[in-house]
């Protein structure tokens, strides 16, 4: 379990981290979210004693990770899969981690097959691609067969296999009863892999809670319609107090009216229908509406 209470980071005039609070338990996978300068990857180095906190603390199973003899076998982590030394071979770099954790060389071994590098475990890491990388990156986060694992944007550079293993990885030892903090970007990855979410926006906490609650905050009902007289039933909608939004396609997007009434008024003036469907907004359109006012770059007009 990682416990985060009142962690604050500051450098100079600027706040990285605010006053964060929250808990990643065992046996789930939690998502760690939020736009670009959020404060995250700050984060994930303070709970590893990287970085040292302003005020507040952090805590792994109930300790200071600085405390904990052989952190390999109590936190795994991947931050940076290209911080490593580019003139070892996979094999030596896992060798070298072992040794200092009092990690048998068998386990090396058995990891370099289990994430698909056992035939380049001889080659240089400085030939690797960004994707061998990663997979290096995990195994060393496995080493110690921990019971807390952190990943930051572990899904980079992989192709399609290797971002289904690395969800079917992360399934797995969430289910082994592991604790699984995953920060990363990519929202339609974290509907597919995270059981809880930690969303910040400008260091400050957004949302703690499972990816149902989280996405259902910011869910905005909308009904789209199909139908010959676009105009005609666009002012009937409109009167009634909904919003109407034209689409290219020439369907119709309404906010504010269930389908049964639009559905109601169609018929009442003898408007024909054909096609009345009632959508939710997707994870990553709750994430955009609930971050909206935490973007620190926002894209503009360069005109």
């Amino acid at each position: 379990m990682i416990e985060v209470r009142d962690l604050t980071k500051r450098y100079g005039a600027t706040t990285a981290v605010d006053s964060l609070t929250f808990t990643v338990r065992p046996g789930r996978v939690t998502g760690f979210l939020g736009p670009n300068g959020a404060g995250k990857s700050t984060t994930l180095r303070m709970i590893l004693g990287l970085h040292a906190p302003t005020s507040g603390s952090v805590t792994v199973s109930g300790h200071p990770f600085r405390s904990l003899p052989r952190g390999l076998r109590h936190v795994g982590a991947l931050l940076d899969a290209g911080d490593v030394h580019g003139g070892r071979t996979a094999r030596a770099h896992l060798r070298i981690l072992a040794r200092s954790n009092r990690i048998p060389r068998a386990r090396v071994e058995a990891l370099l097959e289990q994430v698909g590098l056992a035939s380049a475990a001889g080659r240089r890491i400085g030939g690797f691609s960004l994707g061998m990388r990663q997979r290096l990156g995990i195994a060393a986060a496995l080493l110690g067969d921990p019971p807390v694992l952190l990943f930051d944007e572990p899904l980079n550079g992989l192709d399609p296999e290797g971002v289904k293993w690395v969800r079917g990885l992360f399934r797995r030892l969430a289910d082994e009863g592991r604790t699984v903090f995953v920060s990363s970007h990519l929202m339609s990855e974290m509907e597919h892999t995270a059981d809880e979410l930690v969303v910040v926006g400008r260091g400050s906490l957004i949302a703690a809670e499972s990816l149902t609650e989280f996405a259902a905050r910011g869910t905005r009902l909308s009904v789209t319609v199909g139908t010959p007289a676009a105009e005609a039933l666009s002012a009937l909608l409109v009167a009634e107090g909904a919003a109407v939004e034209t689409e290219a396609d020439g369907l119709l997007t309404v906010t504010g009216l269930g389908a049964a009434r639009i559905g109601e008024l169609a018929l009442d003036h003898r408007v024909p229908l054909h096609q009345l469907t009632t959508r939710t907004s997707s994870l990553e359109e709750a994430f955009m509406e609930l971050t909206a006012d935490s973007v620190e770059y926002l894209a503009g007009d360069t005109r």
